[in-house]
């Protein structure tokens, strides 16, 4: 801020010499001295003049001053309100990207999961082909299903009855009868292909081939879901 210092106003006899003023007459008023009067309206004139000069040198340096905190609050405040429309129209253009890439994410897993159910399938559909055409060629293969499932059924000392599908036993019957008739076996037709329920007193098992692969398509369906969730 601009500096000021206080005005003096010259000494009388300065004024005086300034003026040419000469002493004139006996009774000691001097030629052209300025009366009393005049002294205090000069006095206070200058006394005015150092005061509106001092207003008009504060009111300029308190103008730039404020000019120049104005300008810097102003720009800051433009870079604020700039930065935040920016990052507000950003955010805007970005909401569709975002909803876009979720659905890309989205739809790559619903892929991946498809098709994953799909191998799952296939394999279930290959086994079972595999496994019609296997009885088809040895349908006495049955009975050494019946056989694991007695050894794991505790013992029993009452007859073993076995039921399987009509034609299946037919079959069976043809091809094997001393084994055959190890066992009661018994026609069921509500027992599709493969199929075989064994009872051994108060316990009643299911031997056929759909529980076996059913247990097997469990165990493949979480190999596979484990090795998907490890390659993510």
């Amino acid at each position: 801020m601009k500096q000021f210092r206080p005005y003096h106003f010259p000494p009388l006899h300065q004024v005086r010499a300034a003026n040419g003023t000469m002493p004139a007459g006996g009774n000691g008023t001097l030629i052209g001295t300025p009366s009393q009067e005049d002294w205090d309206s000069a006095l206070a004139a200058g006394y005015r003049q150092g005061q509106q000069d001092g207003y008009d040198a504060g009111y300029e340096a308190a103008r730039a001053e404020g000019f120049a905190r104005g300008q810097a609050e102003g720009i800051e405040r433009g870079l604020d309100e700039g930065r935040a429309q920016a990052l507000a129209h950003l955010d805007q253009i970005g909401k569709p990207v975002d909803a876009a890439l979720r659905a890309l994410k989205k739809l790559k897993s619903d892929f991946k999961t498809a098709q994953r159910k799909e191998v799952v399938d296939l394999v279930g559909k290959i086994a079972r082909q595999v496994i019609r055409a296997e009885l088809a060629l040895q349908p006495t293969q049955l009975l050494a299903l019946v056989d694991e499932a007695l050894a794991a059924m505790p013992p029993a000392r009452d007859t073993v009855e076995v039921l399987m599908n009509p034609e299946e036993l037919k079959r069976v019957t043809e091809l094997d009868p001393k084994r055959a008739r190890k066992w009661n076996l018994l026609a069921d037709p509500s027992l599709v292909a493969g199929e075989i329920r064994v009872k051994a007193g108060d316990h009643e098992v299911d031997a056929g081939c759909q529980g076996r692969l059913a247990a097997c398509m469990d165990q493949v369906r979480d190999a596979v879901a484990a090795s998907a969730g490890d390659a993510a």
